[in-house]
């Protein structure tokens, strides 16, 4: 599978099904700010209060066929995969991208687990294998992972965009970057680099 991590902000993004499932999808498109469409007949607390406020546009009745029109991406999180199914097959014959949750069968891209550490990102995928597994290794991620990596993330930034001002020849950027980053990782203590072979 290819990896990707995409840009959401201010585009349109169909959620079909509005359980508490739904409802943890639709808070992490949310915050990468996509604009989040709902379709479904039922609705749980956390979606309610979400459309309540704005922050999701709700329509409450059965996915229909051209309810995926205008979508950027669409995720299908109903729990029945019949309903996933038709809206897989409504995405992709307009070519979009759909994730049906916990139904591999009706995706054509999934969701990794994500760590996140400030605006560092690991993903971790089983490739809709092991769902489960990810999750565990994600949380696992999250406890050894250096926070302080949050730090120099920004200051390689600092240094990539000064940089980008002051050195016109990319491989000497990429040297300069590589040797920065290569000082400061073991001078924090961050991530030890490996014992070398004998």
């Amino acid at each position: 599978m290819y990896p990707i991590f995409l840009r959401l902000e201010k585009r349109p993004v169909l959620v079909v099904g509005a359980g508490t499932v739904a409802a943890r999808k639709i808070e992490a498109l949310l915050a990468a700010g996509a604009e989040v469409y709902v379709i479904a007949p039922g609705v749980c607390p956390e979606v309610a209060a979400l459309a309540a406020r704005g922050k999701v546009t709700l329509e409450q009745r059965p996915f229909r066929r051209n309810d995926c029109d205008g979508a950027f991406l669409v995720i299908a999180a109903t729990g029945d995969s019949a309903v996933n199914r038709a809206v897989r097959d409504e995405a992709e014959r307009l070519g979009l991208l759909v994730n049906s949750v916990d139904d591999p069968a009706n995706c054509n891209f999934y969701v990794p687990a994500l760590v996140r550490v400030g605006d560092l990102r690991i993903a971790v995928s089983t490739q809709g294998k092991a769902p489960m597994l990810s999750g565990l290794v994600r949380a696992w991620l999250q406890r050894v992972v250096p926070a302080e990596l949050a730090a120099l993330v920004e200051d390689t930034e600092k240094l990539r965009l000064r940089l980008k001002q002051s050195e016109p020849d990319s491989a000497r950027r990429n040297a300069a970057l590589r040797a920065f980053l290569e000082h400061e990782l073991p001078a924090r203590k961050l991530l030890q680099p490996p014992a070398e072979n004998p």
